[in-house]
């Protein structure tokens, strides 16, 4: 009978409401939630409602569009930080390697054999020798330090993608002994090297005569110029045929190393572990997250510390909604105390508020959901609209790696994001639909 009785108050306490709101019934699934109706008018403005409704209302709209702002901008900030982990991470391997192994003294003898050897790996696709070494390149009395690599086209394209980004000429073009290089774009335009022009190329290793120490230098003829977008590489690369390069480094038949593609770039660790026990001989094998780590530590550590920042301003914004609430309990005390003498329970009031507390933070994360991933699906508009505008450039490609500003959109994070501003909006109207609930309906109406 007390549940047939209450379940009876209820469903009386909606109609009346309805009747003094003026409103249409709710739906039959909503019966008997008179919270939710009561919850849903208090949030909206009613002009004759006074100054002081209009002034909550007015709260409530800031509130909502601050958690949008904070949301739309840490959805933004997110995808950009993993844009830029995409970017860096598909341009420094298309240049440097997925697993390299290498000599003592960067000296391999019998490479053929080491590269047989790691492609019995399933996880390898290819492989392909190497010469790294330091050089100079002199040209018309300019001279500029570089990063030598010998190489076997045929092999490198199997193991980067430094052809894919061949602004004029090819790496086909590196015959031996023919004594064609390859310049980075940046590098080419520092010494004035075009495409069929030659360029000194100075080895450190000396020459001895009887008149002292010479340089060891050649003349290279240019068939090649790449741009991988990373200035690094850019400026600071060229690519020369691997005979030739034993030829000007005295080498022999030995290589420095052998490059390695695997199928998955982020098995690269448990592979390196793998070929360390099944190679053989007095090897050095590292793989990308060792030799470039400190590029991807930095911008996932940036990337943790920016939503932290950017999840206290959606907090902030969000609890907010505590102020908004406070005030309206303050204001709606007769209300309240007339829902409680007509039978609501207080655990009845305190879900009135926050339905209005969850409307403001479900509005908001909506709007800086939407907001946000059209932003970030945008960026590369938005950006370049914006430098326009300003006369400035975001990313200089002699300070940065990468130049335009990248985007990587990901689910998982928006949908993390959108709960945790939804929880933070929930948690910010616990504490005043709890005070409106203890609010006695005789010291209410005392002076009504």
């Amino acid at each position: 009978m007390p549940c047939l009785w209450h379940t009876g108050a209820r469903l009386e306490l909606r109609a009346v409401i309805e009747v003094e709101l003026n409103t249409m019934p709710l739906p039959n699934f909503l019966a008997g939630s008179y919270e939710l109706l009561v919850g849903l008018r208090y949030t909206r403005s009613r002009k004759r409602s006074g100054s002081g409704n209009r002034f909550i209302s007015f709260i409530s709209m800031t509130s909502m569009l601050g958690i949008a702002l904070g949301v739309a901008a840490l959805i933004v900030v997110l995808s950009v930080m993993n844009g830029f982990q995409k970017e860096l991470r598909s341009r420094i391997l298309g240049v440097a390697s997925h697993v390299q192994i290498s000599g003592p003294d960067n000296r391999l003898a019998d490479w053929q054999a080491v590269a047989e050897g790691a492609a019995k790996n399933p996880e390898v696709l290819a492989a392909a020798p190497y010469v790294n070494a330091q050089g100079m390149l002199s040209m018309s009395g300019g001279v500029r330090g570089t990063i030598v690599r010998g190489i076997l086209p045929e092999a490198e394209a199997k193991v980067a993608e430094i052809g894919e980004h061949m602004k004029g000429g090819s790496l086909d073009a590196l015959k031996e002994g023919e004594f064609g290089i390859v310049l980075g774009s940046e590098l080419a335009r520092a010494v004035g090297a075009h495409l069929g022009e030659r360029v000194t190329l100075i080895a450190p290793q000396g020459l001895v005569t009887p008149a002292g120490v010479l340089p060891r230098l050649k003349q290279f003829r240019v068939v090649g110029i790449f741009e991988v977008g990373m200035f690094e590489f850019d400026s600071g690369l060229a690519l020369i045929h691997l005979a030739d390069a034993q030829k000007l480094y005295s080498l022999g038949e030995d290589v420095s190393g052998v490059r390695l593609k695997l199928k998955d770039l982020f098995q690269s660790q448990a592979v390196a572990r793998d070929l360390y026990t099944q190679l053989k001989g007095d090897l050095y094998i590292s793989d990308w997250t060792r030799s470039h780590a400190n590029f991807f530590r930095a911008v996932q550590i940036e990337k943790n510390v920016m939503f932290i920042i950017l999840m206290l301003i959606v907090a902030v914004a969000a609890f907010n909604i505590v102020s908004t609430l406070v005030m309206a309990v303050t204001d709606k005390r007769a209300d309240i105390a007339i829902l409680r003498t007509l039978g609501a329970s207080p655990g009845g009031i305190m879900r009135i508020f926050i339905v209005q507390g969850l409307l403001i933070g479900v509005i908001g994360t909506l709007i800086g959901v939407v907001g946000g991933v059209l932003l970030a699906l945008n960026i590369d508009v938005v950006v370049p609209f914006l430098e326009r505008i300003f006369g400035i450039q975001f990313l200089a490609k002699d300070v940065y790696y990468i130049s335009e500003l990248p985007s990587d959109l990901q689910q998982g994070d928006v949908v993390s994001i959108m709960l945790l501003s939804l929880v933070l909006s929930f948690i910010a109207t616990l504490y005043p639909s709890w005070r409106a609930s203890r609010i006695n309906p005789a010291e209410a109406l005392r002076y009504e």
